[in-house]
């Protein structure tokens, strides 16, 4: 078991990029499934008021902090987490290592000129043997039976899913036991776009800063004002009432 911080109703896995490496690996090389999941401020803020969402989170294997302002505030609130581990650079990693150890990756999600952009992509970098298979992320409910069914004949060990949340949360979660034997399950958000070089990612420093939030605003404003502008308001005063609300209670009793 790796060792756990209770924070705003999930339980996030105090874990570095080194340490979660491991237990993916650990995971494959054992035949078992990892759910993997990640929280920033946005996530935090949304699972707060969405049971499902929360539910999702909070049945994964594993929970990375994926937020500089998640670091910040755990610290804040005396239970310090290690470092952030990015989905983007999790999954970067990841890439890294099947393709090393020979394992077979499938990616599911972004639209299909992206997805088949980045499969282009790893298949020159790597090898074509690294594609189990690939779809993009347009699909009715309807289609997930077959979808899943295709990755688990696909042999794939890693599953990447581009998905917004809490949809991507929500497909993992639905389908967890029907995807046991891909070893890896894991929600990228938009990390596909950003390997296909349709996004850029925010410059190290801004990366480092805190401020990544904001160069990926800057992209697309009229997407993401609501999510970042207002979710992050509302995470710093989660973090406040957490920090003086609970003191002052406990105190008080």
């Amino acid at each position: 078991m790796s060792p756990q911080i209770s924070f705003l109703n999930t339980t996030i896995d105090n874990l570095s990029m080194q340490d979660t490496l491991k237990m993916v690996e650990q995971a494959i090389v054992e035949n078992k499934q990892l759910h993997h999941a990640a929280v920033n401020a946005s996530v935090l803020v949304d699972l707060q008021k969405d049971n499902e969402l929360r539910k999702s989170v909070n049945s994964a294997d594993i929970v990375n902090v994926d937020g500089q302002a998640v670091v910040w505030a755990s610290k804040f609130l005396g239970s310090p987490l290690k470092e952030r581990v990015a989905g983007p650079d999790l999954m970067a990693n990841l890439i890294e290592l099947a393709y090393k150890e020979n394992y077979k990756i499938y990616l599911l999600g972004a639209k299909e000129e992206v997805v088949s952009k980045l499969v282009a992509i790893y298949k020159e970098k790597y090898s074509p043997s690294i594609i189990a298979g690939y779809r993009n992320g347009y699909f009715q409910d309807e289609d997930e039976g077959a979808i899943v069914d295709d990755i688990v004949n696909s042999g794939a060990q890693m599953l990447f899913v581009a998905i917004t949340s809490p949809k991507k949360e929500t497909f993992l979660h639905k389908h967890k036991k029907s995807l046991s034997k891909v070893n890896f399950i894991m929600g990228v958000g938009g990390s596909f776009d950003v390997f296909a070089g349709k996004t850029k990612r925010a410059p190290q420093w801004m990366q480092k800063s805190g401020f990544e939030w904001f160069y990926r605003f800057l992209q697309e404003p009229k997407r993401m004002w609501k999510r970042y502008l207002v979710g992050n308001t509302e995470f710093i005063m989660l973090v406040l009432r957490e920090k003086y609300f609970k003191k002052t209670k406990k105190n008080s009793s």
